[in-house]
């Protein structure tokens, strides 16, 4: 008697149901790889803003009390919120060649609280933000 060597049918469904479990596994995991790299480069581009806003506030656009809003690129929506934390007056040591009248020598010092927020919605998902903040004189 001889018998015929090879694989059963049942043999070749187990391996085709392992190998597409498998399969779906690894593209799983390939998938969200993806979608965590487009989320971190939009991180990085929220905080890019962000930094820029807050080095040009007080130095390219003048620090007023209030908010101030706008968008980069329709997708990347920010406010600047500009508060006043404190204000004092400081007065100059007089020299022998000023004046005697300290208003004269006096200097007014203003705190700033500055708040950026750069909002952005995700890709089905809810809304993101980033915000930084720091205090600045003038």
């Amino acid at each position: 008697m001889q018998r015929h060597k090879g694989f059963s049918l049942l043999e070749i469904l187990v391996a085709f149901v392992i190998m597409a479990v498998a399969l779906t596994i690894v593209l799983r995991i390939f998938g969200s790889g993806v979608n965590n790299a487009v989320i971190s480069e939009d991180y990085t581009i929220a905080v890019q803003i962000a930094e820029s806003l807050l080095a040009s506030a007080g130095v390219e656009t003048p620090l007023e009390i209030g908010d101030i809003s706008g968008n980069e690129a329709g997708k990347f929506f920010w406010t600047i919120s500009t508060s006043l934390r404190e204000q004092n007056s400081v007065t100059s040591k007089q020299t022998q060649n000023s004046p005697q009248n300290p208003a004269q020598n006096a200097q007014v010092t203003s705190l700033y609280s500055i708040i950026v927020r750069v909002a952005w919605d995700d890709e089905g998902s809810s809304q993101r933000v980033v915000e930084l903040s720091c205090l600045k004189t003038l």
